[in-house]
């Protein structure tokens, strides 16, 4: 009896233990990993000082949040050479492919409302699409699984590609519509790909009978109370505050390299690093529902199973052992980034006017600085 009242002790022991050292780590462990505000900041500074260019140059706008609080938005380099005007963290720019998320969320509110399935086939709402004898459903678009050529770089191949010609949605989807078969079997493997993006756009447009931009303004920019936020549906269109976007090194000389089309829902959003950061509260508060969230951030699964490090219309992955949720952009001259570390408690949204830029690199530069402190 002694004997079982002796194991049973040190069994109960080792249990206190473990069950003190996850209380400990629990209260302790994740805030010991979020750096404080000072220290973001003082990164920031000294990151956007090494990226600024001794010259006239185009920059970028840079804003962080930190557990949800919009923290530092500051701008370095000009938004307009000819005329000498600054950037501003006000100053809007296009987003590139950031603003496939914004289509991806839209797709997933559709299908939590009971409207589409994000496995339904595509041709069950676009039935002009070929029958590629191997269905494609909405997943592989969202995840870039489907084996669709990107339609920009079949464009490419006929000599006038993407910039060198006024390029309509309609255009776009004429494109895609006339490829006869795909690259590979869907779902067997991830080639990214903006023809998905197309084709989830006309989803949304035809589900819901909006236009994608009157759709987002009403479900996420208006509730979100993203003011600066739009999509380029004519490159003609005047945007006040908009920074030119250019082509050309660090230290010049500079070319004008402005989007001269018409093409949205792969690209095609206007944005400031603000109305980043706000969308990216949502995200983290999960302030719009978590199945949304959830749905967004859950990692594809290839055929055979093996998962891949993009998830519906972002990528899900790691930095330096830190989980990262990100997406970068580049439509001409522009270059984009937006950033979330949830250990970190931290979103990074950096956009930028020239074709040298790297904003991926400014906003893992900034974590580089404050994750050796944690």
């Amino acid at each position: 009896m002694s004997h079982l009242i002796g194991n049973f002790s040190v069994l109960r022991s080792s249990r206190v233990f473990v069950l003190l050292t996850f209380f400990i780590a629990f209260c302790f462990g994740t805030n010991a990993q979020v750096p404080n505000e000072a220290e973001v900041i003082a990164a920031a500074d000294k990151v956007m000082a090494a990226a600024t260019s001794p010259k006239p140059a185009p920059g970028c706008a840079v804003g962080i949040s930190l557990d949800s609080k919009s923290i530092y938005e500051k701008a370095f380099g000009m938004a307009e050479l000819e005329h000498g005007i600054a950037n501003t963290p006000q100053t809007i720019f296009e987003s590139g492919s950031v603003a496939k998320q914004f289509v991806s969320a839209s797709i997933i509110l559709l299908s939590l409302e009971g409207k589409l399935k994000i496995d339904d086939p595509v041709r069950k709402y676009i039935p002009e699409l070929p029958d590629y004898g191997r269905p494609l459903t909405i997943r592989h678009m969202l995840n870039h699984t489907s084996g669709l050529r990107d339609w920009g770089a079949v464009m490419g191949i006929t000599g006038v590609g993407r910039g060198e010609r006024i390029i309509s949605q309609a255009l776009a989807i004429d494109v895609v519509m006339q490829q006869r078969d795909v690259d590979f079997t869907p779902g067997s493997e991830y080639s990214y790909s903006n023809s998905g993006y197309q084709l989830l756009t006309e989803i949304v447009e035809r589900v819901s009978k909006q236009s994608l931009p009157e759709f987002t303004k009403k479900r996420f920019f208006e509730p979100l109370v993203m003011t600066n936020s739009s999509w380029r549906t004519d490159y003609k269109t005047l945007v006040p505050g908009r920074a030119q976007a250019y082509a050309g090194r660090r230290n010049g000389p500079w070319q004008l390299s402005m989007p001269f089309m018409n093409v949205y829902g792969n690209g095609g959003m206007l944005t400031t690093v603000g109305d980043w950061l706000k969308w990216n509260k949502m995200l983290e508060t999960r302030s719009m529902g978590a199945p949304l969230v959830e749905m967004m951030e859950t990692n594809g699964i290839l055929n055979d199973g093996r998962k891949i490090t993009y998830a519906l219309g972002i990528g899900v992955s790691e930095y330096k052992g830190l989980k990262q949720i990100s997406h970068g952009g580049a439509t001409a001259g522009y270059r984009t980034f937006l950033g979330r570390w949830p250990e970190l408690k931290t979103s990074i949204a950096v956009l930028c006017n020239g074709s040298s830029m790297n904003p991926g690199g400014i906003a893992r530069r900034i974590v580089d600085r404050v994750a050796p402190k944690l």
